[in-house]
């Protein structure tokens, strides 16, 4: 069976899902039209055009015989985040004259969440390239794939195996197309809500919404080029925690909120350890601050509080750089890091479901090896005690993902310590990379458009890789090498 023969099974849902994105990204003419940024008409204009002429293009080829099959769904989402990453890159590069490269970096950074920039003079761009920065954080906070499902229902593939296989595996109602529909509802309340409190702070209503939009999608691009340094006013920096912390909580708690009256923010198992963790990690960081640094006690209560819930949260707003910390408190920030938030939020890491689980199975692993193979050791996932086949397979998947995750940044880390030969501290580089692959978008400073072309492509990769938990690009690679015969099932 021929390539594209295979390739038609998946073509008509991934042209589907790229004319309904390109809709989307026509948004932006509204703010040059506002602004009178006339010439950004036409450098606006190529993502929308190009996105929809790509996916008739798509949803035109004739569709052969074969059944659509996981393996098409995992690999049409990993195409369609490369598709679009690459596409929304083109205003950059037409707008500002931004070498392709670091506009294709810039873009799936912001499709992925992840925050880095590769703009080193954000004050001076036009308002409508930064708010195509906001508006791609924001859709790609929920995920492209989670922003169209609800148009997929008239689709040959299974909208619910489509939807999941954008690492999204939570399930609050029974049909994914009305989990897409209410994650959006949520999602848009979220951002309003977000946008008035942070107006609070005094700063312009341009400025909250832009940043609202980053926030709530835990995405950490800003609007200036210092960041939120730019500001220096701590009540906004307050007024952020909450909005990133909600953006990093399970969506399914807001839905049984409203509909179910269920105000289960303390039961919930994953928020519980969310703000675990950021109260073990405002003290640790505010102790390092304090005796490594020698800050001022307000200073490192300031930056201790805001960074550790930036880090857990995976939302990558920095209000000072990790690189002028002790290695010690860097290292630790990068472990909040690579945990991440909550699963069915749009934080990234390896979430903190996968860490609970994970160490739940340790300890299970290491229970039953001091028992007698008669004796059952009861694994419990929330208030249901599974089976013994069930909880080794439970507990294996999650290490998968961890150990790939391990494997992806201990490479990228060794290879753009290659590319970089003069890179200042391999800790540094070691932490860009988790921040990365973790789409957080902390960095100590290395990220900037003198990386050489290979670290530049590298970082690409690992934000992508990230931002689908893996196993949608190691299929999509297979297909490239090997095509689909069957074995991904």
């Amino acid at each position: 069976m021929g390539r594209l023969e295979q390739f038609s099974a998946a073509a008509e849902d991934l042209g589907t899902v790229l004319r309904y994105i390109s809709f989307a990204t026509a948004v932006p003419i509204l703010v040059t039209i506002y602004y009178e940024e006339w010439d950004m008409v036409m450098p606006m204009l190529t993502a929308p055009l190009l996105l929809f002429l790509i996916g008739t293009t798509f949803i035109c080829i004739p569709k052969g015989n074969k059944e659509p099959q996981l393996s098409h769904a995992l690999f049409s989402v990993a195409f369609i985040w490369i598709i679009c990453a690459a596409i929304s890159a083109v205003p950059f590069t037409l707008g500002i004259n931004m070498p392709y490269l670091d506009a294709f970096f810039e873009a799936m950074s912001g499709w992925t969440d992840t925050g880095m920039t590769m703009i080193t003079n954000l004050d001076e761009i036009p308002n409508t390239l930064l708010f195509w920065r906001s508006l791609m954080e924001w859709l790609g906070g929920l995920g492209i794939v989670a922003f169209t499902v609800v148009m997929l229902s008239r689709t040959s593939l299974n909208p619910s195996r489509f939807y999941r296989s954008e690492a999204r595996t939570e399930a609050f109602v029974p049909s994914a197309i009305q989990q897409g529909v209410e994650m959006w509802k949520i999602y848009v309340v979220l951002t309003v809500a977000a946008i008035a409190f942070i107006c609070i702070s005094g700063i312009p209503i341009w400025d909250a919404v832009n940043i609202a939009m980053t926030a709530i999608s835990t995405g950490g691009f800003t609007i200036h080029t210092e960041g939120l340094a730019y500001y220096d006013n701590p009540l906004l920096e307050m007024l952020i925690i909450p909005v990133m912390i909600a953006g990093a909580i399970p969506f399914k708690i807001y839905y049984f909120m409203y509909y179910k009256r269920k105000f289960s923010f303390v039961k919930d198992a994953e928020t519980s350890l969310l703000l675990a963790l950021i109260m073990i990690g405002f003290a640790v960081l505010l102790f390092d601050l304090f005796y490594f640094s020698r800050m001022e006690v307000f200073e490192s209560l300031r930056y201790s509080i805001f960074m550790a819930v930036s880090g857990i949260t995976s939302t990558g707003f920095q209000t000072t750089s990790p690189g002028v910390w002790a290695p010690a408190t860097t290292l630790f920030l990068a472990v909040l890091m690579f945990i991440g938030g909550s699963s069915g939020s749009t934080a990234g890491g390896i979430k903190l479901s996968r860490a609970s689980m994970a160490y739940r199975g340790i300890v299970w692993w290491i229970r039953r090896s001091f028992k007698s193979a008669n004796v059952i050791i009861p694994f419990r996932i929330g208030h249901r005690i599974i089976s013994k086949t069930d909880a080794e397979l439970e507990v294996s998947k999650n290490m998968l993902v961890i150990f790939l995750y391990i494997g992806v940044i201990f490479v990228s880390a060794i290879l753009v310590m290659h590319f970089e030969p003069l890179a200042s501290d391999s800790s540094e580089v070691i932490f860009d990379v988790i921040s990365a692959s973790c789409n957080n978008g902390i960095s100590t400073g290395i990220i900037s458009p003198e990386l050489t072309p290979m670290s530049k492509i590298l970082f690409i990769f690992a934000m992508w890789i990230g931002r689908l938990e893996i196993i949608p690009v190691i299929v999509f690679f297979m297909y490239i090498f090997r095509g689909f015969h069957g074995d991904i099932k």
